[in-house]
Parts: C-alpha cells; sequence; structure tokens
C-alpha cells in the first residue's frame, strides 16, 4: 500500500494567482548617464587639485618656518654685536643682508619693552613687582621674539613686572 496521498482541487474553489507588476522600466539616457559621470568626476578633480594645492602651500611655509627658525641664533648673535658695535665693514653688509632675505620672506621680530605681558606671545623668564604698573608689563625683553605668518617661531623672553 502506498503512502503517499493525492491532494485534490475541488473545481470548486477558484484559483487565486498572484501578479505582481515590476515597475516599469525606466530608460536610462546613455549620454545623460555618462556626462552625470563625467561632471562628478571633474568634480572630484577640481577638489582633489584645490587639497594638493593646499597642502603644497602648507608644506612650503612649513619648510620656510623651519629654516628661519635654524637661523634665528645667527639673528641673535648679529643683534648681540650691533649692540656692542661690533658690527663694521665687511660684517654690517652681511649682516644687512640677511636682515633684508628674513624680512622678505616674512620674519617679523617682535617685543619691545612696556608691552602688556601676553603668555600666549611671551615667556618670563624674571619676575618683579612695582607700584608704576597697573597690569602685567614685559618690563625688559630679554631676548626678542620670532613670528612667521602668524606662527610663533619662538616667545619673546622677557622680564615681567607685576602691580603691587
Amino acid at each position: 500500500m502506498s503512502d503517499t496521498t493525492d491532494q485534490v482541487v475541488d473545481e470548486t474553489t477558484p484559483v487565486v494567482e498572484e501578479v505582481v507588476e515590476a515597475a516599469p522600466e525606466q530608460e536610462i539616457d546613455p549620454v545623460a548617464a555618462l556626462t552625470a559621470d563625467l561632471q562628478r568626476l571633474q568634480a572630484e578633480y577640481a577638489n582633489y587639485r584645490k587639497r594638493v594645492e593646499r597642502d603644497r602651500a602648507v608644506a612650503h611655509e612649513t619648510a620656510i618656518g623651519s629654516v628661519l627658525t635654524e637661523l634665528l641664533a645667527t639673528l641673535d648673535d648679529i643683534d648681540r654685536a650691533a649692540e656692542h658695535n661690533e658690527l663694521t665693514g665687511g660684517f654690517k653688509a652681511v649682516a644687512d643682508q640677511i636682515a633684508a632675505i628674513t624680512t622678505r620672506f616674512g620674519l617679523e621680530k617682535y617685543g619691545t619693552e612696556g608691552d602688556a605681558f601676553d603668555p600666549q606671545i611671551h615667556e618670563a623668564l624674571l619676575h618683579d613687582t612695582s607700584s608704576e604698573v597697573t597690569t602685567p608689563t614685559a618690563s625688559k625683553i630679554l631676548q626678542p621674539g620670532y613670528k612667521y605668518k602668524e606662527r610663533i617661531l619662538r616667545p619673546a623672553r622677557v622680564a615681567v613686572t607685576d602691580p603691587e
């Protein structure tokens, strides 16, 4: 005897067929698709070029800042020689050329006596109090500060006088 049973569909029972309607296929214009791809690639390339130029400018400024930082000790020696009137003849001409070149590159010397003390641009080496000042003041410049394009290469080393 067989264990199989036949399923009999009653002829009176309606058979329901599922009909799934597919979304109408959109016709893709190959010219429009290629134009969109080209525009996207052009925008990506333009952004890449801008990023590379920005990175190149930052690397250029960093390199110049590094060279100028290495020259600071020499500039200090030249300043000390000038203070002692030892800068004469050919040495004065060389010192003037170095000063002109560093100025042309954008090196700025800062720090004058009497400026308000700013810990962002000054380094306090000595401290004193006085009734003659009302705010912390850089009363003596021990070593000038240098900056290049708003970047501090070396803070000004100063003696600070606070109010009593």
